[in-house]
C-alpha cells in the first residue's frame, strides 16, 4: 500500500510538471519520474505483472531521455 502511494503522488507530480508552462519548473518532471520508477519495478515484479514490469523499462528511458534534455543539453540553457 505504501508502494502504492508512492507511485501515486510522484506520478502525478512527474505528469503535471511535464506539463507546465514555466519551464523552470517543467524540468523538474523527470526527477518526480525517475523517483517513481523503482517502486513500479518493485509493485510489478512481486505482482508477477511482466508487462507492467518490462513497461517501466520503457518508461525509465524516458525519463532518463528528459533528464538529459533539461538538464545537460547545453543548447537548451538559453530557453531554461
Amino acid at each position: 500500500m505504501i508502494s502504492q502511494t508512492i507511485i501515486a503522488i510522484l506520478g502525478v507530480l512527474s505528469v503535471w510538471l511535464s506539463q507546465d508552462p514555466d519551464i523552470h519548473r517543467r524540468k523538474y518532471a523527470c526527477w518526480f519520474g525517475l523517483a517513481g520508477q523503482p517502486f513500479w519495478f518493485y509493485i510489478s515484479y512481486t505482482e508477477q505483472q511482466w508487462g507492467i514490469f518490462f513497461l517501466s523499462f520503457v518508461y525509465t528511458f524516458a525519463w532518463i531521455r528528459g533528464f538529459k534534455v533539461y538538464w545537460f543539453d547545453k543548447t537548451r540553457e538559453q530557453e531554461i
